[in-house]
């Protein structure tokens, strides 16, 4: 059965597992097909992890088989191929883009850019653009529009590179229906995300948990996640004399029922998007301590009403942040009242919205 306005979308993303652009690419997908697009995936990578919406071709199956120049000279041709064969109305890139010749070759060969969207989802832009600026307006300059997921983004694009084809629109939130829950007593707190810790800064959550009343309380610290610091970080905490108090949950695909059993989660990033895992743990119903970090934090949490936004690279700060949301109970129960309905206008109805807009 043909969709309802016949406009045929190719959504390219990195892949579809692990991470929150992922998580975001796939819920994307899914938000522009229940609104009646024609929706294609192209993944990069062979991780197919989070449901989508839409036919799928996995450029992932054909690098596994070869990446070799070759290989990756045939990936482009197949993708060029398809996107010909299929004339979509649009393409909207999701993938992180670096490698220059790589990236030229996308954005004026392969690509037409009059019907391309350009996504942006980190505040470190030379994931995502040039960061020689002739290049990225070469680039990027006569592409359709470059979609940022936060203000910020957008008007950091627009200042570095003197483009007026920039907007931003944020990423959407999307919960399980049915949560099952954590039975369990035990008070903790999460961090939850990518074990990272050029980006996520876990080093500072440890020091801020040291600093805090929290292990006297016997209130543990939970890390959900995995990536390539997790043995650094465990060292980290045998340094500190935590390793009763600190437990490292590994990787959860569904993490709901655990954020939702949280006293709080804590985001110490040095930079980000627009984490998922705020807007995420506030649909729950779990309020959020968050340091000021670029960006997104400060375009989600209202200070003192659905969490706390301290400032960056501050153990104390987060120190004394944890403290409050434990000693002053009226404050933290006026944050968690205040979590679910802090996070309505970034619901799939709103957000569909805003890309409606521009898929005109």
């Amino acid at each position: 059965m043909p969709k309802a306005n016949n406009k045929k979308i190719c959504i390219v993303v990195m892949s579809l597992g692990k991470g929150g652009a992922e998580r975001s690419s796939g819920l994307l997908s899914k938000m522009l097909f229940g609104a009646g697009y024609d929706v294609y995936v192209v993944s990069v990578l062979n991780n197919i992890e989070f449901p989508y919406k839409g036919k799928l071709l996995n450029l992932g199956e054909l690098k596994d088989k070869n990446d070799s120049l070759l290989g990756r000279l045939k990936r482009l041709h197949v993708l060029k191929k398809y996107l010909k064969e299929h004339s979509f109305d649009y393409v909207i890139d999701n993938r992180t883009r670096i490698g220059t010749i790589k990236e030229i070759i996308i954005s004026q060969f392969i690509y037409n850019p009059k019907n391309t969207i350009y996504c942006i989802r980190s505040y470190n832009l030379g994931l995502y653009i040039h960061s020689n600026r002739f290049l990225g307006r070469l680039m990027y300059g006569n592409a359709y529009i470059i979609v940022g997921v936060s203000k910020a983004i957008a008007k950091k694009v627009k200042e570095n590179y003197n483009l007026s084809n920039v907007t931003s629109i944020y990423n959407v939130v999307s919960l399980e229906e049915n949560i099952i829950k954590d039975n369990t007593n035990e008070k903790y707190i999460l961090f939850f995300g990518r074990l990272d810790d050029d980006v996520k800064n876990l080093s500072l959550l440890l020091k801020g948990y040291s600093k805090s009343s929290l292990p006297t309380h016997n209130i543990k610290l939970k890390i959900l996640g995995e990536g390539k610091d997790l043995e650094k970080l465990k060292k980290q905490v045998e340094t500190l004399k935590l390793a009763s108090r600190i437990e490292f949950l590994g990787y959860n695909p569904n993490p709901s029922a655990v954020v939702e059993s949280a006293l709080f989660t804590v985001l110490t990033s040095r930079y980000e998007g627009f984490p998922r895992s705020i807007i995420e743990s506030l649909a729950i119903g779990t309020p959020v301590i968050s340091v000021d970090c670029k960006s997104g934090p400060n375009e989600i949490i209202q200070n003192k009403s659905n969490g706390l936004l301290i400032e960056n690279n501050n153990p104390d700060a987060l120190a004394e942040a944890m403290n409050r949301f434990i000693e002053d109970k009226e404050l933290y129960l006026h944050c968690k009242h205040n979590s679910k309905n802090s996070v309505a206008h970034f619901t799939k109805e709103n957000i569909v919205k805003e890309w409606q807009s521009i898929l005109k």
